[in-house]
């Protein structure tokens, strides 16, 4: 006789499969007594029981992504949600309430075919009231900028006991002083997010860390790395560089960064407690860009070089540090096996395009701190 208890734990399978798993069981029940209850599903059950059902699995992982409002890591939820269903995942993406659901990537969560629910994610209460009576195997937190705000570490140690438990921390940790590029042993800052990658050590999860650097993607809402050459570019000004503009850059489609973050599923183990840089291999200089840039949109690159420290201008009137600032992905491409699909070379043109649908290179803009510059 085979006995069941409820609940049982999320899964999915073909009939096909869910007939040759019953096959498999009613086979060793013949044999012995056999009770298969949902810790056996979930992979729980006796050493013996386990021997008997390992040829076909019928527990389904689960994966719960948390995903901020918008920003540089905006677009990361998304691709991760398609990435992990595609992996066979089961999937919940709980989506901050504090974002602009008509924007992209947000609008597009409806292609995706996985849960989607909106949630206040600093409200550790909320959070949790959302998810009530779920469990998942795997977290991927694209949300926590401190402990604060890092609300389910202790429900997933302590209560899913997850098998991986995938932080979304930042690059920008990394001190400037660090040789280039940088590597994960690399000194860093006491920030947000590396006090978040303590907390989850302190708790004794499987953690995972990727720290990412500058992203682009189809569904960005946050272009200005790549648009502030554009935008000068295509109005025939000159892009004013900060040093000899030769510094190098990590510039990563985010298909490839949440592919990094997804490659964990399959790899716990060997993902666990570890730190990983995320961010192609595909280096490219701030002049080297402004030439490919000016190439695809057919103009003439103009590049104009400066010393920083003799001007007083204001954040973000140049899009990447002054200094070289960029990381290896070696780690994770030796122990995750994982390696980038894309290059900016081959995406700039529909990065382009999309640029010129939006109507982007007809926006009236001020370069107040160009012309400071220029003279």
């Amino acid at each position: 006789n085979i006995q069941t208890q409820p609940p049982f734990p999320r899964y999915s399978m073909s009939w096909t499969s869910v007939a040759a798993s019953a096959a498999v069981l009613l086979a060793s029940c013949s044999q012995t007594d056999a009770f298969v209850t949902p810790a056996a599903f979930s992979g729980r059950m006796s050493s013996r029981a386990a021997a008997r059902a390992t040829p076909l699995a019928v527990y389904m992982d689960a994966a719960l992504i948390l995903q901020n409002k918008g920003g540089g890591h905006g677009e990361i939820g998304f691709h991760m949600a398609k990435q992990l269903k595609d992996k066979g995942l089961d999937v919940v993406l709980m989506q901050d309430s504090a974002a602009k659901m008509d924007k992209n990537p947000f609008n597009s969560y409806g292609d995706l075919g996985v849960e989607v629910v909106t949630a206040d994610l600093s409200n550790k209460d909320e959070v949790q009231s959302k998810i009530a009576g779920k469990s998942f195997t795997h977290v991927f937190d694209n949300f926590a900028k401190d402990v604060g705000t890092c609300t389910l570490g202790e429900i997933a140690k302590n209560t899913w006991g997850v098998k991986s438990y995938v932080y979304v921390s930042s690059g920008g940790m990394y001190e400037a002083s660090n040789p280039q590029p940088m590597k994960e042993d690399g000194a860093t800052k006491a920030t947000g997010q590396r006090s978040v990658e303590e907390h989850l050590e302190g708790l004794g999860l499987p953690w995972t860390s990727f720290r990412p650097q500058y992203i682009y993607g189809p569904k960005t809402n946050k272009r200005d790395y790549l648009d502030w050459f554009i935008d000068r570019i295509v109005r025939g000004r000159a892009c004013p560089l900060p040093g000899d503009g030769k510094q190098l850059a990590s510039v990563t489609n985010c298909e490839d960064v949440a592919s990094m973050m997804t490659s964990v599923v399959g790899n716990e183990a060997a993902a666990a407690k570890q730190v990983f840089n995320c961010g192609t291999d595909d280096l490219i200089s701030y002049e080297e860009l402004c030439n490919m840039v000016a190439k695809v949109a057919g103009k003439e690159a103009k590049t104009v070089t400066y010393d920083p420290s003799n001007f007083d201008l204001p954040k973000g009137s140049f899009p990447f540090r002054n200094t070289e600032f960029a990381v290896t992905p070696d780690k994770a491409k030796q122990v995750l096996g994982w390696s980038p699909k894309n290059k900016l070379s081959s995406d700039l043109p529909w990065y382009y395009q999309q640029y010129v649908d939006a109507g982007l290179d007809k926006k009236d803009i001020k370069f107040e701190a160009d012309d400071k510059i220029l003279g």
